[in-house]
């Protein structure tokens, strides 16, 4: 595990579970966002391996000799998105920290629009899909989670909760005091704050690798 020991303007958190493929140009396509946005030396990207059946942490391991900012933490088993989420934040060191799939199906370019909607004031920047190219069985599950969200969580109505977000420091400090067993990220933001805002992004084809699965046990890192 490679723990980041210094604070930097940004933390990006990956959970990553069957995307050995994908991930290096994952970190390809973040670092030259970052580049062009002037954050290449104060940026870290936190790849959090969910116990991954295939060889996801080993190529995490080699990224993190080829690129500074790269930052490895594998799972003992596999935990679940939320949970994997969760480690990650733990030893996030950003002042915002964005949360993103390891698919590419969210737009690293989006992340610059993020950070500045929470520099404009907000707790929390979620994103809208305009084009979403997700399974019609995981549209429906959204829409049962946006349900229960909105009417036990007190979710503000037409907020989608999407897995791709941006969050002050102040934030992720609250929501890491959780110790339960069965982490619900949004619900535990939901508890922090209502200053959420959204930007509208466009949602892309899955690249590689499979969906990751949600498991109830708690999470740990080893």
């Amino acid at each position: 595990m490679n723990i980041p020991e210094t604070h930097c303007a940004l933390s990006i958190v990956v959970p990553v579970y069957r995307s050995a493929t994908i991930l290096p140009l994952l970190v390809e396509k973040i670092q030259q966002e970052m580049r062009q946005a002037n954050l290449l030396e104060s940026f870290e990207l936190v790849l959090v391996n969910d116990a991954s059946p295939d060889n996801s942490w080993q190529v995490i391991r080699k990224l993190a000799t080829q690129y500074q900012f790269v930052k490895g933490i594998t799972l003992r088993r596999n935990f679940g998105q939320h949970n994997a989420t969760m480690a990650g934040l733990n030893y996030a060191t950003g002042d915002i920290v964005v949360v993103m799939d390891d698919d590419l199906q969210h737009p690293p370019e989006a992340i610059i629009r993020m950070m500045a909607a929470v520099n404009e004031g907000y707790d929390v920047c979620y994103t809208r899909y305009l084009n979403r190219q997700h399974a019609t069985w995981k549209k429906l599950g959204s829409k049962f989670n946006d349900w229960v969200a909105t009417h036990l969580l007190g979710k503000p109505k037409g907020l989608y909760l999407s897995s791709f977000k941006a969050m002050r420091k102040a934030v992720v400090q609250e929501v890491i005091k959780y110790d339960g067993p069965y982490a619900y990220l949004d619900g535990l933001i939901l508890d922090v704050t209502r200053a959420l805002t959204a930007i509208d992004i466009e949602h892309q084809a899955r690249h590689d690798g499979r969906a990751i699965t949600i498991c109830d046990d708690r999470c740990l890192c080893g």
